[in-house]
Order: C-alpha cells, then sequence, then structure tokens
C-alpha cells in the first residue's frame, strides 16, 4: 500500500478500535477493521485502483448512499459494487478532502453507524453502556 494516507489511516483507526470486538486486519490488500473478525465495518484504501485517492468505504443504511452522494459528490461516493452484490448498499467518503476537525467527528459517526449495522446486538449494547 503507498502510504500517503497515513494520518488518514490513524484517524480511521483510533476511531473503529475504540469500539467494542474491533479487530483490524488486511483484506483485499487493504486495512479493514471487522467485528469479530468477521463483520466489516470499514474499509481503507490509499490509492485504490491507481485513482489517487484515500477513502473509506462502509457499509449504510438503505437510501444513505443516494442522499450523500446526491448531496456532496465531491466528497462522497458509490462504492464499486462486486460481482457478489458486495458493497451496493455501501459509502464512500474521500478522506484527502477532510479539513477540520468538524469532517472528521462525521466520518467517526458514519463509522458507529456502520458498526451498528453489522454488529450482534450484543456488541452494540456494550457500546451503548459506555
Amino acid at each position: 500500500m503507498d502510504r500517503m494516507g497515513t494520518a488518514e489511516l490513524e484517524h480511521v483507526r483510533r476511531v473503529a478500535l475504540a469500539l467494542p470486538e474491533i479487530i483490524e486486519r488486511i483484506s483485499h490488500g487493504v486495512p479493514c477493521f471487522f467485528v469479530r473478525d468477521t463483520r466489516p465495518i470499514c474499509y481503507f484504501h490509499d490509492n485504490h485502483g491507481g485513482d489517487g485517492r484515500i477513502s473509506l468505504w462502509c457499509p449504510a443504511s438503505v437510501g444513505v448512499q443516494d442522499e450523500l452522494v446526491g448531496s456532496d459528490p465531491e466528497r462522497f461516493f458509490r462504492p464499486p459494487t462486486s460481482a457478489s452484490g458486495t458493497f451496493s448498499n455501501w459509502v464512500g467518503v474521500y478522506l484527502d478532502t477532510v479539513t477540520d476537525d468538524a469532517d472528521w467527528t462525521e466520518i467517526g459517526a458514519m463509522i458507529e453507524e456502520a458498526f451498528r449495522l453489522v454488529a450482534p446486538q450484543s456488541i452494540i449494547a456494550k457500546l451503548d453502556r459506555r
């Protein structure tokens, strides 16, 4: 992986690993964060397919992808869907456009929402008890 996004990965890592039972490992050649090593909450991409961008892909509720991409296509995008349909309801956000703490707060909320979409209720309860 090209290391142009080292600072961005550290931001994502801090947010994701603060959630209960999240682990980080390489998946499909990129850093990915999983609940209990099985359910991905986000993929970090640094120059994905040679696009020269730093981005994060997260699962999203139905309609969120269209809402975000429609409202700000310079920041949000539709990740390419795999042959099996994976990523069809995910949303991508370009991290190389992050300018301030408010942006990172929004990205943190996206990661937490992704966690809430894929984690079992027993693990979500651990987050809610904090």
